[in-house]
């Protein structure tokens, strides 16, 4: 959003510590020093004290308010004292920063010297998607090659087969004419289970199963 010479950028404050034995002080001190020197005109504050930032919006009632005050448009611009006041990942970051670009709000994060409202902000946050997309695709493979190597183990992979179950029940009870939703349901297994245990083809781990 772009501000008229005469008009004071509407900026609030995040304000986050881990543990109830500190103190968010510090950060309000700093981030009003700051808002002082620019000529910002800080409109609220919002604070998650002895709150973890690896939890969820929903866990964070400060941070929440701080988004619907974003889907307000009720400021110009957000300030805190580190990234990591605001979420515990890369990702976390790049989806907040994407929001706030989507309202016209910019992000300001004192340690790290970051102002999206200049190019070089703005580039920084272009840099940043590339490293985030970076870090999803490192998870991603990492995660494949874990399963690759499960199954060279001869690991078994998915949900673990019940395996007090016995074929003859299923087939007995699929002969007094239930069908195979209810007996799924009956025996605890799924339908596509039944089903092969039906045709003959029962899996490893249901008793009776060849």
């Amino acid at each position: 959003m772009t501000k008229t010479a005469n008009q004071a950028k509407r900026v609030a404050l995040y304000l986050r510590v881990s543990t109830g034995e500190q103190t968010t002080e510090n950060q309000r001190r700093e981030l009003e020093a700051c808002a002082l020197r620019h000529g910002w005109d800080v409109v609220a504050v919002y604070e998650d004290a002895g709150i973890s930032g690896a939890k969820g919006r929903d866990k964070r009632p400060g941070f929440d308010a701080l988004h619907k005050a974003v889907a307000r448009r009720e400021v110009d611009m957000i300030a805190a004292w580190s990234v990591d006041r605001l979420g515990r990942s890369l990702q976390d970051l790049v989806g907040f920063l994407a929001e706030l670009q989507a309202k016209g709000c910019d992000l300001y994060l004192h340690q790290q010297a970051l102002d999206t409202s200049t190019p070089s902000g703005r580039a920084m946050f272009g840099m940043l998607g590339v490293f985030a997309e970076f870090e999803r695709a490192m998870i991603r493979a990492r995660v494949n090659s874990g399963l690759a190597r499960a199954r060279a183990q001869g690991k078994t992979l998915g949900r673990p087969m019940k395996a007090n179950l016995d074929v003859a029940r299923i087939r007995e009870l699929h002969a007094g004419g239930m069908g195979m939703i209810k007996i799924g349901k009956t025996v605890g297994l799924g339908t596509g289970t039944v089903q092969k245990v039906l045709k003959g083809d029962a899996p490893v781990g249901v008793l009776g199963a060849a």
